[in-house]
């Protein structure tokens, strides 16, 4: 819940972001380094899966039972992308960046075996 709200993920007080997406250089509270988190493309692409899904459903229903010209599609559909799209992008990146904290998740490397 703590990323969720934007808030450091250890203390649950700090803030996470500066701006809309900018991500703070550590928590102002308990001095958590921020410098582990990177989300990468994972909340935009969670948005984009689960954002198209909702338009595109929602465009062919429209467009079967009522079949509107297509400026009406661009009126109700343009205003639907945008929510869908911006609305849920912040609270997916503090998130993403919560549950690598909490599991301790780091780059992967590769380990030389000893004896072989």
């Amino acid at each position: 819940m703590r990323g969720l709200r934007g808030h450091c993920p250890r203390c649950g007080e700090g803030r996470l972001f500066t701006g809309f997406l900018g991500l703070r250089q550590g928590c102002d509270r308990c001095g958590l380094d921020y410098g582990f988190a990177d989300a990468g493309d994972g909340p935009a692409v969670f948005v984009i899966l689960i954002g198209g899904f909702i338009v595109v459903f929602a465009a062919m229903a429209v467009e079967v039972v009522y079949s509107p010209p297509y400026w009406m599609h661009a009126v109700l559909w343009i205003p639907l992308i945008l929510l869908v799209t911006l609305a849920p992008l912040r609270p997916l990146k503090g998130l993403l960046i919560a549950l690598q904290f909490h599991h301790k998740a780091a780059e992967g490397r590769l380990e030389r075996r000893s004896g072989s």
